[in-house]
């Protein structure tokens, strides 16, 4: 029994230098896995350039030997975390590495949620390995092919791309459509997407003025008409402000609708980066834009409304983010929320670490600290509107190092729990904060549970793996996980596990 103990406080010292210098502990292939295809857009990040992560990530597909786990790892990113790029390549090694099982052609079917999934999963798969393609991958991609309409294959047609819808049909030969044979044959309609749209309003424009006249028309048959997907209209907020500001009550009404928000598959950080560009219109609006549209469309500047506009939309964002996090937990007893403001959090990582930080905070009446080369206690108003806090946040944020003793050496108070929200890249002291941490123990009377909410991928932890509470990803699901974990540690492996396949 002591030499197990022994073995067992030998096993959890550090064993890895992590990305930013310091010392760290290695994930387990299995969470490393997951943990990169729910942050990772494959674009460059702070410590790691995209091409790096996606080596990394197909060296887990080709060493995870249970690869049932490998493909619904895949499914769960892409069917409910919105992820797109990661399940690709996932897909496509996939393809290549298993042979003559029967459940990979329902998972090649089920990963494709949009039809150019199917694109990019041909793509990639040529790309790396070449023809022929496998009959399994063939086949599910064809009866993905066959589940979409003529309006989700004309969107997706991909006319320009080096490799084109109707390519993908005859690649892969897909079960028979009315929809897919007008596809072939080149009878399919072209999709009125906005970006049709409103590039046919400015082909047509004869001027300025008509130009914004038309392009408030394009504007006002895709939103009045609900022909504009959800994320398109978080995306053009700022445009619907500036080129339509008459809109504004039927964007809102859109931006609310919570029926939308779940179909969407929008992450929450999505509303931050709409909040910014809104607030960013906000100086310019009343002396360019709004007056513009007014005179193109034979009106007088309506001043008092189009004060108001702005803040309508933020108000918007502000409740369709709160409805996106509905699901937030409520935890008993005191939670400490501590939020990464190191310089490698610049960016997509804040967005995402201030506002579920923000959220945790105002539905569990949480203390909140903000650390970086120190730690220090900051509150907010918790009346205050959930991007509103997320915002403040980010501007109080140093962008200096990364010190994670520094969260126990400045708490002073018990905790029940203890969540973390950062990019595990800590280095100042250079050491896992361990032993901080067992001072701080012995200083509260109370050991936390530790909750380490992982922002970036790069495959490392503060703690070891066994002792924490470990959870990653953007999306609102992210927040849904994290209500089971203090009842089971491996609550976002288990519910990845629970896929059917």
């Amino acid at each position: 029994m002591k030499f197990n103990q022994l073995l067992k406080r030998k096993l959890r010292k550090p064993d890895k230098v992590n990305l930013a210098g310091g010392q760290a502990h290695t994930q387990s292939e299995k969470l490393e896995l997951v943990t990169i295809l729910l942050t990772s857009f494959l674009e460059d990040q702070f410590y790691r350039k995209a091409d790096a992560t996606a080596a990394r990530l197909r060296e887990l597909v080709a060493k995870i030997a249970d690869k049932r786990f490998v493909a619904k790892a895949a499914l769960y990113a892409r069917r409910e975390a919105g992820m797109r790029s990661v399940s690709h390549l996932v897909a496509a090694d996939l393809a290549r590495s298993v042979k003559g099982e029967a459940w990979t052609k329902d998972f090649f079917d089920r990963v494709v949620h949009r039809a150019d999934d199917t694109l990019e999963i041909l793509a990639c798969y040529l790309a790396l390995h070449g023809k022929p393609l496998p009959n399994s991958l063939k086949k599910g991609l064809g009866r993905a092919l066959a589940r979409f309409d003529a309006y989700q294959l004309a969107k997706y047609r991909r006319e320009g791309g080096a490799l084109k819808l109707v390519d993908a049909v005859n690649l892969v030969h897909p079960p028979h459509t009315e929809a897919l044979a007008r596809l072939v044959d080149g009878s399919l309609a072209p999709a009125e997407t906005w970006e049709t749209r409103l590039t046919q309003a400015g082909q047509a424009a004869e001027s300025e003025s008509d130009k914004a006249a038309l392009k408030a028309e394009a504007w006002r048959q895709l939103i009045r008409k609900r022909k504009i997907g959800y994320f398109a209209l978080l995306r053009n907020l700022r445009n619907v402000l500036e080129q339509a500001p008459d809109l504004v009550d039927d964007a809102v009404a859109l931006l609310t609708d919570e029926s939308l928000i779940r179909r969407s598959l929008v992450m929450p950080f999505r509303f931050r980066v709409a909040l910014d560009a809104i607030e960013g219109a906000r100086p310019s609006f009343r002396q360019s834009m709004a007056p513009a549209f007014a005179k193109a469309m034979g009106q007088e500047p309506v001043t008092d409304t189009e004060e108001d506009l702005p803040q309508k939309l933020v108000r918007a964002l502000s409740a369709a983010a709160d409805r996106s996090l509905a699901n937030v937990p409520r935890f008993d007893g005191r939670t400490l929320v501590a939020v990464d403001c190191s310089g490698s959090m610049i960016g997509k990582p804040m967005k995402i670490a201030s506002l579920f930080a923000a959220v945790l905070y105002k539905a569990n009446r949480a203390d909140l600290m903000l650390f970086d080369n120190d730690a220090r206690y900051t509150t907010f108003n918790r009346d205050d509107a959930t991007l509103s806090i997320a915002q403040r946040i980010e501007e109080k944020a140093a962008w200096a190092g990364t010190n994670f003793h520094a969260i126990f050496q400045r708490a002073d108070r018990p905790y029940d729990r203890v969540v973390i929200l950062s990019d595990m890249q800590a280095w100042i002291g250079h050491h896992t904060p361990a032993e901080t941490f067992k001072r701080f123990i012995a200083k509260t009377g109370k050991r936390p549970r530790v909750f380490t909410f992982d922002l970036a991928g790069y495959g490392s932890l503060q703690f070891p793996e066994p002792e924490v509470y470990a959870l990653a990803g953007f999306s609102d699901k992210t927040m849904e996980t994290l209500r089971f974990l203090e009842a089971d540690k491996s609550a976002l492996i288990r519910e990845i596990e629970r896929i059917a396949l």
